[in-house]
């Protein structure tokens, strides 16, 4: 028989991963009551299309919401959108607020998710931009206009997307990369290259294997990026994508596990009462033993569903969050599809189409075994082989359509 669930609920973190948790808690009956505290003060919304539909002016920021007001109101929350958490106390297990006062609660949920990581002496110069929030995407895509000079630091996912939607708004674009290739330690040097290969075709310049060093201003405005190995880029505005740090500054001193985000078990339980979902969890996946951290949309969503089981079946019932991670990525007419994990793997095989017909599917395999699964606008054909991933089936020509 499972134990009675938590009188009370807190969630911090009202974005894609706390808002599985409560529609999850409420879905399997949870009738006790459930407060759900966001820093932003907006209703939870679609973090995705900030680098894609909205930043090219496709979708305006009304589209962007997860759920509309009436359903959140049907949740019965008690919400705080615009109030931040500023410590925890596991002893008490209140959630002090920076607007005074505090949450009470039998269990919480971490779902505080990660921040945009800055260079350092650029906050508050005028025309450097990060793209995490609804904020940062309205004022970087004020800054989209024909001629304009823009350096993007970092060529990761965000990077490359951002890079691809400014040339599509006449913006000169330089890419700079410490890596060899976008998204090169990802994709692998075939697939990269060929990613390169559509940039520099769209006329993004790529500046790789060097670092930025300095952004350079003058009046507080953006004038260009002094990189590492001294060479200077003119920029009028400067994009900021290179990773994020999960958000767990307010968690200092309270006892909760903390290195790479909220240490939790394989069930993603913490301790004290406290569990862990989204950007900020780190858990150490069923099919590897490794410690991960996963900073995508569909496993936000995924382990804010998986919490609200586990919490209501209790930390001795609950079970471990073992996921196939998916993660998509939109640029010029390419869409790119990721199963599994594909960093780290010794053997990448294409199964199908061929990187210059830019339709492709492509294996990943570590010591025989398949990790991942990256397609290129065969979205059906990559999906059927997500099951050889979540198996980590053996690379053979069973393998090969």
């Amino acid at each position: 028989m499972n134990a009675p669930p938590p009188a009370r609920i807190a969630v911090v973190g009202a974005s894609a991963a706390g808002l599985g948790v409560v529609e999850g808690l409420r879905r399997e009956g949870y009738a006790g009551g459930l407060t759900l505290i966001g820093d932003e003060p907006h209703l939870p919304y679609d973090r995705p299309p900030l680098s894609k539909q909205l930043l090219t002016g496709e979708w305006g920021s009304d589209r962007l919401g997860l759920r509309g007001a009436a359903a959140i109101e049907a949740l019965g929350l008690d919400l705080r959108l615009g109030t931040k958490a500023v410590a925890l106390d596991t002893r008490s297990r209140e959630v002090r607020l920076d607007r005074g006062g505090a949450v009470g609660y039998d269990a919480l949920v971490v779902a505080t998710g990660a921040a945009a990581r800055w260079l350092a002496g650029t906050r508050g110069v005028a025309g450097v931009h990060v793209l995490r929030t609804l904020e940062d995407a309205l004022g970087f895509r004020a800054e989209l206009r024909p001629g304009v000079r823009l350096v993007v630091v970092g060529a990761g996912f965000l990077g490359a997307e951002a890079a691809a939607v400014a040339r599509g708004a006449g913006a000169e674009v330089t890419m700079v990369t410490d890596a060899a290739l976008p998204l090169g330690d990802v994709l692998g040097p075939v697939l990269g290259g060929m990613l390169a290969g559509v940039h520099v075709e769209h006329g993004v310049r790529i500046v790789s294997g060097t670092r930025a060093g300095t952004v350079l201003a003058d009046h507080g405005r953006a004038t260009g990026v002094r990189l590492t190995d001294g060479r200077v880029l003119d920029a009028d505005a400067v994009l900021v994508a290179v990773g994020a740090v999960p958000n767990v500054g307010w968690l200092a001193g309270s006892g909760v596990p903390l290195g790479d985000g909220v240490e939790c078990d394989a069930t993603l339980y913490a301790g004290s009462g406290v569990w862990a979902a989204g950007d900020v969890a780190n858990w150490p996946h069923p099919r590897t033993g490794s410690r991960i951290r996963i900073e995508h949309r569909t496993n936000a969503a995924e382990q804010g569903i998986a919490v609200a089981r586990n919490i209501l079946a209790g930390p001795g019932r609950a079970v471990p969050f073992d996921p196939v991670p998916y993660v998509w990525s939109d640029q010029y007419g390419l869409r790119l599809q990721i199963y599994g994990r594909t960093r780290g793997t010794d053997t990448v095989r294409i199964v199908e189409g061929a990187p210059e017909d830019r339709k492709l599917v492509a294996l990943y395999a570590d010591g025989g075994r398949v990790r991942g699964v990256v397609g290129v606008n065969m979205p059906r054909a990559t999906r059927g082989y997500r099951a050889l991933v979540a198996e980590t089936a053996a690379l053979d020509e069973r393998s090969v359509a």
